[in-house]
C-alpha cells in the first residue's frame, strides 16, 4: 500500500469516526429534549401531591408557584403558599432532622395561626422495623403533630419522652423520633421568626 492510499485510508476513518460521534450525539441530544418534559410535568406531579399531604382543602392559587426563599439554620428553605382571596392562609416547606442514619426530610404544613397541619417523610434512610416507624404506612406516631404549635406544647416540651418532653420515643430507636421532633420544632420557630414574609405581610420580600 503506497504513502498515498495510507492517508486516504486514515482520513476515511477519521471521518467515520467524527461522523458516527456527531451521530449519537445528536441522538442523545433529541432522546434528552423528548424526554425533558415528561420529567418536568412528573417532578411538578410529585411536588404538588407532596404539597396536598400536608394542605388540607382548596386554594385560589397555584401554590407550587407562589413561592418565597427564605435562610434558615439548614441552608435556603423554599417556602409554598396557599392563599384564599389574595390572602396567604398556609405554608408548605421542607425541615430536615439528623437520624440514627442520616438526614431525615419531613415536609410541614402549617397554618396562619402557626397550628401544624400535617407532617409527612419525605425521605430516610432509618432501620426498618425501627426508625421506620415514623412513616404513617407504619404506624400513627407522625400524626402526633397535627394541630399542635409552639404553645401547645410548651417550648420545654418539644421533645420526646425520654428527654423530658411529651412525644412518644419508640424501643430500641429513640434517636429518630427525637430528630424528628426537633426538626418539627426547628420549623415552627422558623415560621415564628419569618412570620411576616411568610404571611406575604411585607410585600413577600424578606
Amino acid at each position: 500500500m503506497s504513502l498515498e492510499q495510507l492517508r486516504g485510508k486514515l482520513s476515511y476513518q477519521g471521518l467515520l469516526l467524527g461522523g458516527t460521534a456527531l451521530l449519537t450525539s445528536a441522538i442523545l441530544a433529541f432522546a434528552s429534549r423528548a424526554t425533558e418534559a415528561e420529567i418536568r410535568k412528573a417532578e411538578a406531579l410529585d411536588l404538588k401531591q407532596s404539597l396536598a399531604i400536608v394542605l388540607p382543602g382548596q386554594y385560589d392559587n397555584d401554590v407550587t408557584k407562589d413561592t418565597v426563599v427564605l435562610p434558615s439554620s439548614e441552608g435556603d428553605v423554599t417556602v409554598y403558599r396557599a392563599r384564599h382571596a389574595g390572602k396567604v392562609d398556609a405554608v408548605v416547606y421542607r425541615v430536615i432532622g439528623h437520624g440514627y442514619a442520616g438526614p431525615i426530610v419531613c415536609v410541614m404544613g402549617v397554618s396562619r395561626e402557626g397550628k401544624i397541619l400535617g407532617v409527612r417523610i419525605l425521605k430516610h434512610a432509618e432501620t426498618p422495623g425501627l426508625g421506620d416507624k415514623i412513616e404513617p404506612a407504619k404506624t400513627k406516631w407522625i400524626f402526633n403533630f397535627d394541630g399542635k404549635f409552639l404553645g401547645n406544647p410548651v417550648v420545654d416540651l418539644w421533645a420526646v419522652k425520654k428527654d423530658g418532653g411529651v412525644f412518644d420515643q419508640f424501643a430500641g430507636a429513640t434517636i429518630t423520633p427525637r430528630a424528628v421532633v426537633k426538626a418539627v420544632k426547628g420549623g415552627l420557630v422558623f415560621f415564628e421568626k419569618e412570620r411576616s414574609t411568610l404571611l406575604d405581610e411585607t410585600g413577600g420580600k424578606p
